[in-house]
């Protein structure tokens, strides 16, 4: 099943491209209604994904944490995970800064710059630590859940699990077998709901093409070509590292999580490669323990691929309005992107929310950034992908750490995540 549903996800996609570019070619007066009406498929196919994500999120967190133990082990894998997170964001950003100064693609842009004093109409205020933690807590768990704050749900979760673990078993028991069940159930919904994605796929390559062509892409083709490159160099660190740390076996791991890669390409949504992505890590051999815990965070903390894209565009608009910048300046955007990246988790569009407040930080013109608005979404589907394999090598090398990935000859090759595994135990392999 799993190799069929790949075939009808790449399917999707080609069928996309060719019908976008038969509508933008061939009925240009209505190819801007055609591909809203198309992406109103997609839209509701993320929506679908939205409903599912925090009782999933909240569910298998707590069922993971509660079945961890000790809070000093929970302590232990939380310091290993964000030590992981910050080292890859660091390196995802100092990547984006050295590709954009070797590949300079701003320079001798051949296009009309924007007016300076444009504005994008994005949300720009400056970042600050206590903006940040008033973001971190949630006013309310309802309301977290209702704006699918991934991170403020990971918080309460986090609080709702060790509490539960520190009461008496007799009544901690009956809830956590609650919790478990709510789990299962979400599984079970997830599968019906990634029914749908081949459509969605192709709904939302189709209005894409459909809506700018695959025309407007040579705009700006010698940064988009150096951004992809870069992506590229990224993907091979990554593919690197996870065969050093986890072995031979992270191959599994790469054609386990082709699903959610495409999925989050041709959606350009990382968000909706989610439920996926935490089934191909259990399939994986990874504890749900692990993967319930440190997949959520990474959503918030640990995008790879938008790490890279802040200082790559970032350093690009400033080369096309020829500002100079030293690499004093340059190491001090990184610093600012470092801290300012972190506390816009659940931002429609975040990677360019950022970008804007930084520029401004930097005596950039935010006006900058309508050059690349057009071309976005392409750029989004690599951005989005890339965190994809950015979070998975980030739960299955902390999963390995902490003993909690399941040895490679107690898996076979096509294992499925049965629909009544419990979230807070390793599941278990078929044969």
């Amino acid at each position: 099943m799993s190799s069929r549903f790949t075939q009808y996800i790449l399917i999707a996609m080609a069928l996309g491209i060719v019908m976008g570019t038969v509508v933008f070619n061939y009925m240009p007066d209505n190819r801007v209604a055609i591909a809203a009406d198309v992406n109103l498929v997609a839209m509701l196919f993320l929506r679908l994904i939205k409903m599912i994500i925090a009782p999933l999120v909240f569910a298998t967190l707590v069922g993971g944490i509660a079945h961890m133990g000790s809070g000093s082990r929970l302590g232990r894998i939380f310091a290993k995970t964000m030590g992981w997170f910050v080292t890859a964001s660091f390196v995802s950003l100092l990547l984006g800064l050295v590709m954009v100064n070797l590949l300079e693609p701003g320079a001798n842009f051949p296009g009309t710059l924007p007016d300076k004093s444009q504005s994008t109409g994005l949300p720009v205020s400056a970042f600050s630590f206590e903006k940040f933690l008033m973001h971190l807590i949630p006013t309310s768990i309802a309301d977290a859940m209702a704006q699918n704050e991934i991170l403020q749900i990971v918080v309460f979760a986090v609080f709702f699990a060790v509490a539960l673990g520190a009461m008496p078993e007799e009544r901690s028991k009956p809830i956590l077998s609650l919790i478990d069940d709510l789990a299962h159930i979400m599984l079970k919904v997830t599968g019906y709901v990634m029914l749908f994605a081949p459509l969605a796929v192709w709904a939302a390559i189709m209005a894409t093409v459909a809506k700018n062509g695959l025309g407007v892409l040579w705009k700006l083709i010698v940064f988009m070509g150096g951004f992809y490159l870069s992506l590229a160099i990224l993907w091979i660190i990554l593919i690197v590292v996870g065969f050093i740390v986890i072995g031979p076996r992270y191959k599994n791991l790469l054609r386990l999580i082709r699903e959610p890669l495409m999925i989050a390409f041709s959606t350009a949504s990382s968000e909706a490669a989610y439920p996926k992505t935490l089934e191909g890590l259990n399939r994986f051999g990874a504890s749900s323990r692990i993967s319930s815990f440190v997949l959520p965070l990474g959503y918030s903390f640990n995008l790879d691929g938008t790490m890279m894209y802040c200082t790559f565009a970032s350093v690009f608009i400033a080369q096309t309005y020829h500002i100079d910048m030293p690499l004093g300046t340059q190491l001090a955007m990184l610093a600012t992107l470092m801290i300012t990246s972190k506390g816009v988790a659940g931002v429609p569009r975040a990677s360019l929310v950022v970008i804007a407040s930084t520029l401004s930080q930097f005596g950039i013109p935010e006006a900058g950034l309508l050059m690349i608005m057009g071309i976005d979404t392409f750029l989004d589907m690599g951005r989005s992908a890339t965190n994809v394999i950015g979070n998975s090598l980030a739960t299955a090398v902390v999963a390995k750490w902490e003993g909690e990935l399941k040895p490679e000859h107690e898996l076979g090759p096509d294992d499925v995540v049965p629909t009544d595994a419990v979230p807070g135990e390793p599941i278990p392999a078929t044969h």
